[in-house]
């Protein structure tokens, strides 16, 4: 209910599914967010299939939890523009809330409370029986030739894997791939140069239904993210050293990205759809 309800916002109107859409993936299908007052927001909104994996939050890390940045977007005045004591006014003075509140929470409507119940419904979204899933758990008929040969790229040659492994096809760590960007990235909250233009890692799940691609949403297509990484990113004073090996060694075919395009592809899965609920206090 929270997830979907605009009233936790400052002008009503803006919830968290504005920019996390069912229908979208979970993220709003722009380039970036938009603000508050109308306007393009600083980064592109991060889809919320499979957060609950992750080790930290935002495209910085700035939030070590998801309870912790759940309610981030609330309070900041470009998203919901609420603070969160005028939320708990709000919602206490909603009929039904605090009954559904007590229900889950011996204290009822607190803001620990309000991160706890956002966070676990974001835990519920999450795509892991994928065609590749079945096929690591031993279906060798779950993937096509060509998708087996976009995952020996994907594991091998491409070098993919060194950054999108592990269970949630994400290493959680911070890497600078190149993008001609002045947005600083994780060094906004570390302070260390080594930081400048650093994101961290998306996982590939889900990841048919979430276009753009980047923080900045400045790759519309797979395609263009393939393309992007062959030609060994953009050129960024900071960029990896992955991404110059890139450019000086790896040098896919046409036909290889095609194939890794088709094994990309298999990590779309299906996200489960939640629709809007009927809410407290709303006829």
């Amino acid at each position: 209910m929270l997830f979907f309800d605009p009233r936790l916002s400052g002008n009503d109107e803006v919830s968290c599914a504005t920019c996390h859409d069912p229908a979208l993936g979970y993220g709003d299908g722009r380039a970036t967010f938009e603000t508050f007052d109308g306007g393009d927001g600083a980064r592109n909104s991060q889809t919320i299939i499979n957060s609950g994996y992750y080790t930290s939050f935002f495209w910085d890390g700035r939030s070590a939890s998801l309870e912790e940045q759940a309610l981030g977007p609330i309070q900041d005045p470009h998203e919901m523009n609420m603070p969160l004591d005028e939320l708990l006014e709000k919602l206490k003075g909603i009929e039904g809330y605090e009954e559904l509140f007590l229900v889950a929470f011996d204290d009822g409507i607190t803001e620990e409370n309000i991160g706890k119940a956002l966070a676990a419904f974001q835990r519920l979204i999450v795509v892991n029986d994928t065609a590749y899933d079945r096929f690591l758990k031993g279906d060798r008929e779950a993937l096509t030739e060509e998708e087996i040969r976009g995952l020996d790229l994907f594991a091998g040659k491409a070098f993919c894997i060194t950054c999108h492994g592990g269970e949630n096809l994400s290493d959680n760590m911070y890497y600078n791939i190149g993008l001609n960007s002045e947005d600083e990235g994780r060094y906004g909250v570390t302070k260390d140069d080594g930081d400048l233009g650093r994101f961290r890692t998306p996982s590939l799940y889900g990841i048919t239904h979430t276009a753009p691609y980047m923080h900045n949403g400045s790759l519309e297509t797979l395609e263009d993210v393939i393309r992007f990484y062959n030609r060994g990113g953009d050129d960024h004073p900071n960029k990896s050293i992955f991404m110059h090996m890139f450019m000086s060694e790896i040098n896919l075919t046409e036909e290889e990205e095609k194939d890794l395009l088709a094994f990309l592809r298999v990590l779309g899965g299906e996200p489960p759809i939640f629709s809007k609920p009927e809410l407290p206090g709303m006829k």
